[in-house]
């Protein structure tokens, strides 16, 4: 049973934990508490990590644009099957003098299928060998790489390009093509 509270309430509280104490009889103390788990420790960086990605860096500082170029399928190369795969070879790197170029920058695709035409027209006439096609690349046009495609198809169906290929960096990379040209034939 409860008592009254006394005037300054203090009373009541200790005989609610005297009774307490009665009802629960004898106690004994827990153990205090293990130390909660540690975060875990944060793991070192691998030995050869930062190696590894110096050396990835400097390899692709190191690496041939054409291969490159040809593995992110900008690429293009193509040979007619009386053409030496050693022809074309030869015609990836460079190793050909140019002897004629257009530059189809800034064309609508229309305008630049006419200017490649007359292009090859005069080229066979003055019996140049290889040229250069400069399509660029299309990453400033919002229908991407127009020009390229259109080159591309146009050198394919000429009976007079016997091989093209994406030029080297130093002839003007994945946005300019070689094309190699049959030679006049003596009437």
């Amino acid at each position: 049973m409860r008592k009254p509270a006394d005037t300054d309430g203090n009373a009541g509280d200790e005989d609610d934990a005297a009774l307490f104490r009665t009802a629960i009889g004898p106690v004994r103390r827990l153990p205090d508490a293990p130390e909660p788990p540690r975060p875990p420790r944060r793991k070192a960086p691998a030995a050869y990590r930062a190696a590894d990605e110096r050396m990835a860096l400097e390899q692709s500082r190191r690496a041939d644009p054409v291969a490159l170029a040809e593995a992110l399928g900008e690429a293009v190369a193509w040979r007619r099957d009386e053409v030496s795969p050693d022809v074309l070879r030869r015609l990836r790197r460079g190793q050909f003098a140019i002897e004629d170029e257009i530059d189809l920058h800034g064309l609508d695709e229309r305008s630049a299928e006419a200017a490649l035409r007359e292009f090859f027209i005069h080229a066979l006439k003055e019996g140049r060998r290889c040229v250069r096609i400069v399509h660029g690349r299309g990453w400033h046009s919002p229908r991407g790489p127009v020009l390229k495609g259109m080159v591309e198809r146009m050198l394919h169906r000429r009976a007079s390009v016997l091989a093209f290929a994406s030029a080297p960096a130093a002839c003007g990379g994945s946005g300019t093509v070689l094309a190699l040209l049959a030679r006049k034939r003596p009437k």
